[in-house]
C-alpha cells in the first residue's frame, strides 16, 4: 500500500504515534494494516496467515502498553508481522526475509520493540517470565510483561513448564493465548478440543454475561470486587462446561475467551488487565488468515506463500517453464515412506506439527493409522518413536534439522542408548534461506555424529535418499538418521527401485591426481560441475561422496591420504564437529599428514537471504568451491617451481 493512500497507517512510526489516533478509529488502522500486510506479501512472499490474524490484537496491544518499556514477547514470531510494522519498520518490510533485510521474526538485535527472539515455538512464556522476575527484583512494579502464545505453540511441553512456574511466581505478567486452532496445520491433542470446548459453550457465555451485567449494577468497588466476579465467572465455567479450567487449576487468573477480532473489545479488557496484579491469562479467539479469503478457507495452504500472487484473485504466480522439474526433498521422502510402508508393515510416520511441511500428509492420507502428527513436541516425539521402536515397529521419525536440536536429549537418552531402531528423516537440513538463523539446518551432523550408536548419513540425490530409507528399515539397523535439504533435487527420474546402502560406505565419483575432494549431501552435486569444469581446462580433481559422516567410509579415506597431501572437505553444516572436522581426526589418528582445508557453515549464525546467497557468503558455492580448489592447486605449483 503506497502511503498517501492511508488515512492513518502512513504516520505511525512507533506505538506512540499509534496512540495519537482515536480509539473510534482503531478499526480503520486495522483495516489498513491488514492491507498492507496483504499488499507486501503478494510482492515479497513470506508467512501470511499468522499475521493477518492477530492484526487487532497487534494493534491493541500496542495501543495500551508502552513497548519497548512494556515488554511484548510474540511465539511464534511469524505472527508478528503487525508488530513490526507497527514499530518503525513499515518503510522496511518491503525488504522483510530478503538478504540484509529485517527478520521474519522478531530479533533483539534488529529493534528495542523486540523484546526476545522467538523463531521456535513454545519460548514465550518461559522468557517472559524471566523478564517479570527481573522488573520485580529491580523494583520495576510498572514494568507490564505479555507472552502472545499462539498457532499451535501451547501444545509443547516448554510451554506448560512455564505455566507451571508461572504458577508459583506471584509476578505481574499476561499471557495471552491466540487460539485459531492451527498451526501449520490444524491442531491436534486434547489440549485443542479443550479450548475449543471452553470458547463454544454457549450455554456458559450466555450465563456470564447475564451474571457480569448483574454484578455490574451492584456498583461494586475496589480490587476486592474483580476477585469476586472471577470467582463467580470461574464457578459458572466449571459447573456449566463440567470442567476445570487447566489454567485456573494452576492458580493462574483465566480471562476469556475474547473475540480477538473486535478490537474496541480487546482494548478494554486490556485496559482492565493491566490493573491486575499477578500473572493471568487472557484467551483470545482468532481466525487464521482473517481478511483474506483463500486464507481463512485453506489456512495451511496460506500459512505461508512461496510466490508471488495476485491479491485479488490470490492466484499464484509462477515461473513460466516448460521443463520439467526435480521434485522437492520433503517430497521424495512422502512417496518414499509410503512406498516402503505398503511392503513393510512395521513402518509408521511420526512428525511433530509438521506433516504438509515434510510431506508425511502422503502418508497421513493413505494410511492414517500409520501416521501421527503428534503437535509442536519435538521431545515428546523421540520418545514416542522410542516407545514405536521399543514394541518392534519401524518409526520414521521426520523433523526439520533445526527443529532437532530440541529433542537432544531424547535421542541419546530414549533411543541411543537403548539402541532402537528410529529413523529420523530431518528435513531443510544446511541453509533454509529466507526463514535465517533460528532455521538454518546447521548443526545436527556435528551433534549427531558425537552421539553411539547412531548412523549419520546424508545423499546427494533423490535415488540416494530412496536407498537409505530403504537400508535404514532392514532388521537391526539401529537409530539412523538421514539428512537431506529444504527444496528441489536434481533428478528428473527418481522413482527407481530401492536397493541397499551398505553402511559406512561411500563412492568415488571422480578419477584425480591434484588433489581429493570429500563431500556430502547435496553440495557434491556443486563439487562434481565445478570439478569437470576444471577439467576441460586440464585440471585433474578426484571427488568423492562420502554419504556417512558416521561410520565413515575408512577405506576411501586411507586410499586418498596415501595418494594426495591436498584435501577439501565440503558440506552444508557447520564445519566444527561435521565432516571435515571428522576426516581430520582420522587422519590425526592413523599418522597421515595432509593439508585439509574446509568448506561449510562457519563458526558464526548466519542471516536470512537466499540459499544461493548464503551459500556464496560461506563459500562453498559453485564460486567458492572452484576457489578454493585453485589455491590449493597454485600453493602446490608454487612450491614446485621454489624447490
Amino acid at each position: 500500500m503506497k502511503e498517501g493512500i492511508t488515512r492513518f497507517l502512513h504516520t505511525i512510526d512507533s506505538p506512540d504515534d499509534l496512540k495519537k489516533v482515536n480509539e473510534q478509529d482503531l478499526p480503520i488502522v486495522c483495516r489498513e494494516l491488514r492491507d498492507f500486510i496483504i499488499d507486501a506479501l503478494s510482492c515479497n512472499p513470506g508467512h501470511f496467515g499468522a499475521s493477518l490474524g492477530v492484526v487487532e490484537l497487534s494493534v491493541a496491544l500496542h495501543y495500551v502498553f508502552n513497548s519497548p518499556y512494556d515488554k511484548i514477547v510474540w511465539d511464534v514470531g511469524h505472527q508478528a508481522y503487525g508488530h513490526k510494522i507497527l514499530t518503525g519498520r513499515r518503510d522496511q518490510f518491503h525488504t522483510n526475509r530478503k538478504y540484509n533485510g529485517i527478520s521474519g521474526f522478531p530479533n533483539i538485535s534488529e529493534s528495542e520493540h523486540d523484546a526476545f527472539g522467538v523463531g521456535h515455538s513454545s519460548t514465550s512464556i518461559s522468557a517472559a517470565l524471566g523478564m517479570a522476575v527481573a522488573a520485580k527484583n529491580k523494583g520495576e512494579t510498572d514494568r507490564q510483561v505479555i507472552a502472545v502464545i499462539g498457532d499451535g505453540s501451547m501444545t509443547a511441553g516448554l510451554a506448560f513448564e512455564g505455566l507451571n512456574n508461572l504458577a508459583i511466581s506471584d509476578t505481574n505478567m499476561l499471557v495471552i493465548l491466540n487460539d485459531n486452532n492451527m498451526a501449520i496445520d490444524p491442531n491436534v491433542g486434547g489440549l485443542s478440543d479443550y479450548l475449543v470446548d471452553i470458547a463454544t459453550s454457549h450455554t456458559y457465555n450466555k450465563v456470564r454475561r447475564e451474571v457480569f451485567k448483574t454484578l455490574q449494577k451492584l456498583k461494586l468497588a475496589g480490587p476486592r470486587s474483580k476477585e469476586l466476579i472471577l470467582k463467580v465467572n470461574n464457578n459458572i465455567k466449571t459447573l456449566l462446561t463440567k470442567q476445570t479450567n487447566i489454567f485456573e487449576g494452576l492458580n493462574i487468573r483465566y480471562f476469556g475467551p475474547v473475540d480477538g477480532h473486535d478490537v474496541h473489545r480487546l482494548t478494554e479488557v486490556l485496559l482492565d488487565l493491566k490493573d491486575i496484579p499477578g500473572p493471568k491469562v487472557l484467551h483470545v479467539i482468532t481466525k487464521k488468515g482473517k481478511g483474506f479469503k483463500l486464507a481463512e478457507e485453506n489456512q495451511t495452504a496460506w500459512h505461508a506463500v512461496g510466490a508471488k500472487f495476485d491479491r485479488t484473485t490470490g492466484q499464484k504466480i509462477e515461473p513460466a517453464s516448460s521443463l520439467p522439474k526435480p521434485p522437492k526433498f520433503q517430497d521424495v521422502f512422502g512417496h518414499s515412506i509410503v512406498e516402503l510402508a505398503e511392503k513393510n508393515e512395521k513402518i509408521v510416520g511420526i512428525t511433530p506439527a509438521m506433516p504438509t511441511g515434510c510431506s508425511l500428509n502422503i502418508m497421513m492420507e493413505a494410511m492414517p493409522d500409520r501416521s501421527f502428527d503428534v503437535g509442536i513436541a519435538e521431545q515428546h516425539a523421540v520418545t514416542f518413536s522410542a516407545g514405536l521402536a521399543a514394541a518392534g515397529l519401524v518409526p520414521f521419525c521426520n523433523i526439520y534439522s533445526s527443529f532437532m536440536q530440541r529433542a537432544y536429549d531424547q535421542v541419546i537418552h530414549d533411543v541411543a542408548l537403548q539402541n532402537l531402531n528410529v529413523v529420523f528423516c530431518l528435513d531443510r537440513g544446511g541453509l533454509v534461506g529466507a526463514d535465517g538463523a533460528t532455521h538454518h539446518g546447521a548443526y545436527d551432523l556435528s551433534f549427531l555424529r558425537s552421539v553411539p550408536n547412531l548412523i549419520v548419513s546424508s545423499p546427494r540425490n533423490e535415488e540416494e535418499l530412496r536407498n537409505l530409507m530403504y537400508t535404514a528399515q532392514l532388521p537391526d539397523q539401529g537409530p539412523f538418521s538421514i539428512r537431506y535439504p529444504r527444496g528441489i533435487g536434481s533428478m528428473i527420474d527418481w522413482r527407481q527401485p530401492f536397493r541397499e546402502t551398505p553402511i559406512g560406505t561411500g563412492e568415488k565419483l571422480k578419477d584425480g591426481k591434484e588433489m581429493a575432494i570429500l563431500a556430502i549431501g547435496p553440495v557434491t552435486i556443486k563439487a562434481l560441475q565445478v570439478t569437470e569444469a576444471l577439467e576441460k581446462e586440464g585440471h585433474s580433481i578426484a571427488l568423492y561422496d562420502m554419504r556417512f559422516v558416521k561410520p565413515l567410509d575408512e577405506n576411501i579415506l586411507h586410499h586418498v591420504f596415501a595418494n594426495f597431501n591436498k584435501v577439501l572437505t565440503i558440506e552444508d553444516g557447520t564445519i566444527i564437529g561435521g565432516l571435515g572436522s571428522a576426516v581430520i581426526e582420522f587422519m590425526t589418528d592413523h599418522g597421515y599428514m595432509a593439508h585439509v582445508k574446509r568448506l561449510g557453515i562457519p563458526d558464526k549464525f548466519i542471516d536470512h537471504g537466499t540459499q544461493t546467497e548464503l551459500a556464496r557468503d560461506c563459500g562453498y558455492d559453485k564460486d567458492g568451491i572452484r576457489t578454493a580448489i585453485l589455491e590449493m592447486i597454485n600453493v602446490k605449483q608454487k612450491q614446485s617451481l621454489s624447490v
